[in-house]
């Protein structure tokens, strides 16, 4: 680990980013710090919460202020675009707003917390064959299907917003994979639709944009799934036509990195990369990429799973001092499934050492009745617990590349933990059904029901009678005449 020269981070734009260690040459993990005016600066790397039409499932903004130390959010523009004229588009914050963000007051996300709009969500719906992009248009899942988002119009939308960060429109083919022709293809859209947007973003420069202080977005330009070899007519356009004018990359293939030319390893890299376990974070913070986006907290909390992991792992832990002990010692599980029967007596914290406000002011089986009960506030507590777990995460990673050990950590945490998160047992909260693909006619329905008659198909008949006059007792009905008649019964 080399200390980076500084002058090259001087470029960036009002010294948004700055890289205060970094690997000498090639792939390797390094430190930054992203700020903005009126923003809390992120010591980096780190990751951004994945919301979910404008907030971040399961936290309402208050608990998202007061619980949780979530310094960045990235939002999926496709989330608010099911209509012809979205109410996002419309919508002005009130007169005087102290911070007249369109985007910011219509999700009510917290003052401090840095917003990141791009035009898809993460992870995304892949698209069906029959609604590919195009040279004007990328395909993109609102809540009533897809539909194509028109290059020309994303653009003048998301300057408009007042996100702080807005990830140009990129021609991803997620899903499939890419030929050398669909890649010359994907260069050529990306081409022109950069330079569209860049030269929008020239036009408004120097003019005060109403309610936002003239300030606009950071601007990322994405890059397709490939290596930069094989898309390098467009990373010219990126270091050439465009010098100055990009202020960080959205990378979706950590192949992308492995030839990265110089002119743009001073940019911070946020990676759309969909990791699915801590084992996958380290790799990719390994490789140099400074933000990332995790939907597996979310999908473990949805599970009812409570993480738990830490970077450095524990040493005791570690195999390698068990067998110097004559020791056995198996994988840690990432995490405890909060569905299982044994947590119903325990008073201990969903995590132990854990000072989250979950683990702090409740214990293992208040969670886990809040769950079977189907109480939301069970998947509230395990979603602020799970983000204070990926916290500490980061903070530990920051703490051993500062110190030189981060690989070293690194092999010992794949040692201590399992390589998977638990499996999912319960049911968890309702599907939200249009972040799903859908399976064609006749497919059943991802949320069932939490009541029905009866389970006894025999009975069924019968069932619908006795119901039916249980349904409507008499005013002056008394208890016992109700228990003789009869009662609908829950189904577990």
């Amino acid at each position: 680990m080399a200390d980076v020269d500084r002058a090259a981070a001087s470029n960036i734009r009002d010294e948004m980013f700055s890289l205060s260690k970094a690997a000498s040459a090639g792939l390797g993990p390094r430190l930054g710090r992203f700020k903005l005016p009126h923003r809390n600066h992120i010591d980096t790397p780190h990751y951004l919460g994945v919301t979910s039409r404008g907030v971040i499932p399961h936290l309402t903004p208050d608990s998202l202020s007061a619980h949780t130390s979530i310094s960045g959010v990235y939002v999926g523009l496709e989330d608010f675009i099911e209509r012809p004229s979205p109410p996002l588009y419309q919508y002005r914050p009130p007169p005087h707003t102290h911070d007249p963000s369109p985007l910011r007051a219509f999700t009510a996300l917290p003052h401090s917390v840095l917003c990141v709009l791009g035009a898809r969500r993460t992870p995304p719906v892949a698209a069906p064959a029959a609604n590919s992009n195009t040279d004007e248009t990328v395909s993109v899942c609102t809540a009533v299907g897809f539909k194509s988002l028109q290059a020309e119009e994303y653009a003048p939308a998301v300057e408009k917003l007042g996100a702080d960060i807005v990830v140009g429109l990129g021609d991803i083919p997620y899903g499939r994979k890419l030929g050398s022709k669909r890649v010359e293809k994907g260069t050529d859209r990306m081409i022109n639709w950069m330079t569209e947007h860049v030269a929008l973003r020239r036009e408004t420069e120097k003019e005060a944009t109403a309610g936002l202080e003239g300030k606009q977005a950071r601007f990322f330009a994405p890059l397709l799934p490939v290596s930069c070899a094989n898309q390098r007519f467009y990373v010219e356009t990126l270091t050439d036509e465009l010098k100055g004018s990009v202020d960080g990359l959205a990378i979706y293939d950590t192949l992308t990195l492995e030839d990265m030319p110089a002119q743009l390893a001073p940019l911070p890299r946020l990676a759309f990369t969909n990791p699915t376990t801590p084992h996958d974070v380290l790799h990719q913070v390994a490789l140099g990429f400074d933000f990332l986006t995790i939907p597996f907290i979310t999908a473990a909390t949805d599970a009812g799973i409570a993480l738990d992991f830490s970077f450095p792992a524990p040493a005791h832990l570690d195999a390698n001092t068990a067998s110097q002990a004559s020791q056995s010692v198996s994988p840690k599980p990432l995490g405890t499934d909060m569905w299982s029967p044994s947590h119903s007596t325990s008073l201990t914290p969903l995590a132990e050492g854990c000072t989250c406000y979950a683990c702090t002011n409740h214990h293992s089986a208040y969670i886990q009745h809040l769950l079977v009960a189907k109480e939301m506030l069970g998947w509230v507590l395990l979603q602020i617990h799970n983000h204070h777990i990926l916290d500490r995460f980061f903070d530990g990673i920051r703490e051993s590349i500062s110190t030189g050990t981060f690989e070293q950590e690194r092999e010992r945490f794949a040692r201590v933990y399992d390589r998977n998160l638990p499996e999912k047992t319960g049911q968890g909260p309702r599907v939200r059904g249009y972040q799903f693909k859908s399976e064609g006619p006749g497919e059943p329905k991802k949320n069932t029901p939490n009541f029905k008659p009866y389970e006894d198909e025999k009975t069924l008949n019968d069932g619908r009678e006795v119901l039916a006059d249980s349904a409507l007792p008499r005013a002056d009905a008394n208890a016992a005449e109700m228990e003789r008649t009869g009662f609908a019964e829950r189904a577990d």
